[in-house]
Order: structure tokens, then C-alpha cells, then sequence
């Protein structure tokens, strides 16, 4: 009776095995900031408190999609002893949904969707940095 079931059990493996090839799937794999620049950087960007606007480069051996750029609008002080309590800095992740082949750049552009604060007591320190991709593998 086990040797039955046995029989039957890898049978019905050895089955799924011929109907699903492994060939027909294809890989897409998530990476964060840690890696990011090994296979996706960043070049010719501009950044102005209306607009950002840059190259995303893929550098790897396989194509990459979905990259999350960070753009960080970080409020500095005029008198940083004697700051203010309303800070208007903030952080924005803009998604590049565009699939880069291998060696291949793609050209982003954000402008926030509402103005940032015209104020006299400080300014922007505008940093952009690539926080995230998916590297597909096929």
C-alpha cells in the first residue's frame, strides 16, 4: 500500500515537472539603496525648488524597471543656533516605471505638485539620490 502511494506520488511530480518547464518563468527581484549604485546610477541631474530633472543609468548586465529615486528637500537655517519651528523640508520618491536595457539610460522629471515655501529665513538643500529598482533576469 505505501509503495502505491509512493508510486503515485511521484508520478503525479514527475508530471508537473514535464507541463511546467522551468525555462518560462521570469525573474524580477527587488534591490534597495545598499546596492543601488553598483547597478543603477544617477547622472546629469538638475535640481531647482520648482523642478528635478536627471538620467537614471543602468550599469548591469540585465535590464532594470520600477527605479525609486528619492528626492530630499532638506531646510537649512539661516541662523542654524537659533532655528525656527516650522520646517518646511521633505522628502519625495519618484518612480521610474520605464523598463533600461543593460548599458541604457532613461531621463526623469519631477516638479512638486504643490510649490515649496518662498521663505527668507533659510533655503533647500536639494539631494537626489536611487533608493530602490527591480533587476529583471531572463
Amino acid at each position: 500500500m505505501i509503495s502505491l502511494r509512493f508510486a503515485l506520488v511521484v508520478s503525479m511530480l514527475l508530471a508537473l515537472a514535464v507541463v511546467i518547464p522551468p525555462n518560462t518563468v521570469k525573474s524580477a527581484t527587488p534591490q534597495i539603496a545598499e546596492s543601488a549604485d553598483k547597478v543603477v546610477s544617477l547622472r546629469n541631474v538638475t535640481a531647482t525648488v520648482t523642478e528635478v530633472s536627471g538620467e537614471v543609468v543602468n550599469n548591469s548586465s540585465n535590464a532594470v524597471r520600477d527605479v525609486n529615486v528619492e528626492i530630499l528637500y532638506s531646510w537649512r537655517w539661516n541662523n542654524e543656533m537659533h532655528p525656527g519651528t516650522d520646517d518646511p523640508g521633505r522628502a519625495v520618491y519618484h518612480m521610474i516605471e520605464t523598463e533600461i536595457a543593460p548599458g541604457q539610460s532613461a531621463r526623469f522629471n519631477y516638479k512638486p505638485s504643490s510649490p515649496l515655501s518662498a521663505r527668507k529665513d533659510g533655503h533647500f538643500d536639494i539631494t537626489v539620490k536611487v533608493v530602490g529598482f527591480t533587476q529583471i533576469y531572463r
